[in-house]
């Protein structure tokens, strides 16, 4: 048996390294054959020339695909994917806030247990902004009314699937990719396992609350048109507002006359209904836009190089 791990790096000098040293012990006492696929993602510090060297000292185990340009952590992990040969796959963050002493028991619940993926779960987000761990836990809440699937909330990328699993990932060709709905939508049998979060190692975290927040509403708009409808639906209200209001003035006008109207309803009225509108038209300009890079067709990354012993023959 083997087991391939996909780990995407933005700016991780610092942590390449250590997660190799951490990593490699488990993988060891387990005994597995494996291969580490290290994904540079455009790193603008000196990750590219840490993974070199560690390549260089571990040519058998360790690959590093370099991108061209920073593509997203999405795109590192469908990389990863596409070059993993292993029978058994997984996706880690480098900073090792996912603990590699977990893939022991993730293991022994595809083999034991007869899961074909065995994903994980924060059960608290201790060391995160109170905000940002709000907002979380609403977009879980959110997303969830509205897919055909379920998202677990606290769900990690960090999950080891069998090789059927990954083939039907990369089946799916989208180019707005949300993997956490993917891994959903594909189905097959599921179990996770429950974990209190994790600091990082070291260095700094990429992810904004604002890089957060455009990640959730992509989410949101791969996975389902609610948003569409919501707006529709919106329109039709805010629609049959307006008619009771203007049957209101008509008959006021009957009964009390016709004094001079209001200014600042006016004004009030006219922005309510122009924001709706600006609302709507975001929205679906949002989804076109989404149409239009799937159109176009482009690949998902481009490499720029790939250092491993299969790339050398």
């Amino acid at each position: 048996m083997k087991i391939s791990l996909v780990v995407p790096c933005y700016n991780e000098q610092e942590t390449v390294r250590i997660f190799y040293d951490e990593t490699v012990k488990v993988l060891k006492e387990i005994g597995y054959d494996y291969e580490i696929i290290y994904i540079n993602d455009g790193s603008k510090d000196n990750t590219l020339s840490e993974l070199i060297k560690l390549y260089e000292d571990y040519p058998d185990e360790i690959k590093v695909i370099d991108f061209s340009r920073n593509f997203g952590k999405e795109a590192g992990m469908y990389a990863g994917l596409e070059h993993a040969t292993g029978d058994y796959i997984t996706v880690m963050d480098v900073d090792l806030q996912d603990p590699p002493q977990m893939l022991k028991e993730m293991i022994k619940g595809i083999e034991e247990e007869g899961y074909d993926i065995v994903g994980t779960r924060r059960v608290s987000r201790k060391g995160e902004p109170p905000i940002r761990s709000f907002f979380a836990r609403q977009f879980y809440k959110l997303i969830n009314r509205f897919i055909d699937v379920e998202i677990v909330d606290g769900a990690r990328d960090f999950r080891l699937m069998k090789r059927k699993v990954v083939d039907s990932i990369l089946s799916m060709k989208e180019k707005n990719r949300f993997s956490k709905g993917i891994f959903a939508w594909v189905g097959f049998k599921t179990k996770y396992l429950e974990y209190e979060n994790v600091e990082r190692v070291a260095g700094e975290t990429s992810w904004s609350f604002y890089k957060l927040f455009l990640y959730a509403l992509d989410g949101i708009i791969a996975f389902t048109t609610a948003p569409l409808q919501i707006s529709t639906l919106l329109g039709v209200f805010v629609s049959l507002i307006a008619f009771l209001y203007m049957l209101f003035v008509f008959f006021k006008a009957l009964l009390f006359g016709d004094p001079v109207a209001g200014y600042p309803s006016m004004i009030v009225i006219i922005l309510f209904l122009g924001g709706i509108q600006l609302l709507a038209i975001g929205i679906i300009g949002t989804y076109l836009s989404k149409l239009y890079i799937e159109v176009k067709d482009r690949p998902i990354y481009l490499v720029e190089n790939i250092y491993s012993k299969e790339a050398k023959k």
